[in-house]
């Protein structure tokens, strides 16, 4: 049964996203989820500004000595999931163990580097209005550095997981981008041990479920697609980029 708590997660499906409803299936907690509508600017609206000041995904509300509280950025709504309620240390080590900050380290190695990296060749590959070769090959090619960062490390890991002998926080934080790599132009071909690290998460039940918070994950039906139906696909979602880069620069 799953540990009742009065978080509410305020998401959509996206690699950023997914992260907290991986790791709060994971750790067994209940939680209701409310689905932002991206397309529609809900986290431009004021409402959702109070909770996540940035007006992006994901945040959470919680209940904190009897106090509401808020929490937003993926790494820092996963080391509060887990500082508060991992005292069994699921997906997790200790403080004072050297684990805890290595899993630290892939975090922020995630935070400000793959994610960023990756974020910047989805949108010169699928969303800038013209292809720019020298914006897709240099973010393309660092998300391949960063991809081969993790294979080489991987393929030292006796367990498969990034930090010891149990996924933590550092896993659930890389998943979801490494999960839509196609997204962003990359193969996963030259990349073996993070290949069999994808797919051996995607067994697990919390990774199952999660993924698939607020709505259906997708990412691996775009293996199956063509360039130019990739091309096609990333219209709408191009448009609207291009519409809300042109109001952020009226601000």
């Amino acid at each position: 049964m799953a540990t009742k708590t009065d978080i509410v997660l305020y998401t959509a499906q996206t690699p950023n996203g997914i992260k907290a409803s991986i790791a709060l299936e994971e750790l067994g907690l209940q939680y209701e989820v409310y689905n932002i509508k991206m397309m529609d600017n809900e986290q431009k609206e004021q409402w959702f500004l109070d909770i996540n000041p940035n007006g992006r995904i994901p945040a959470l509300t919680d209940t904190f000595n009897g106090k509401k509280i808020r929490v937003f950025e993926s790494g820092a709504i996963l080391e509060y999931l887990v500082d508060r309620y991992d005292k069994d240390h699921k997906i997790s080590y200790p403080k004072d163990s050297a684990e805890h900050w290595e899993v630290i380290s892939w975090l922020m190695w995630q935070m400000g580097g793959l994610g960023p990296m990756q974020g910047q060749a989805n949108h010169f590959k699928r969303y800038a209005p013209e292809k720019i070769e020298y914006g897709i090959n240099r973010y393309g090619n660092e998300t391949r550095r960063l991809y081969r960062t993790m294979d080489d490390h991987l393929a030292k890991s006796s367990h498969g997981f990034l930090v010891g002998d149990r996924v933590t926080i550092a896993d659930i934080s890389c998943w979801g981008w490494v999960a839509s790599h196609t997204w962003a132009g990359v193969s996963l071909k030259e990349f073996p041990h993070l290949e069999k690290w994808l797919n051996t998460l995607l067994q697990r039940p919390g990774f199952e479920k999660g993924r698939h918070v607020p709505k259906q994950h997708t990412a691996f039906d775009n293996d199956k697609l063509s360039e130019e139906e990739l091309d096609k696909k990333a219209e709408s979602s191009r448009n609207w980029v291009q519409s809300g880069m042109k109001a952020d620069a009226q601000k």
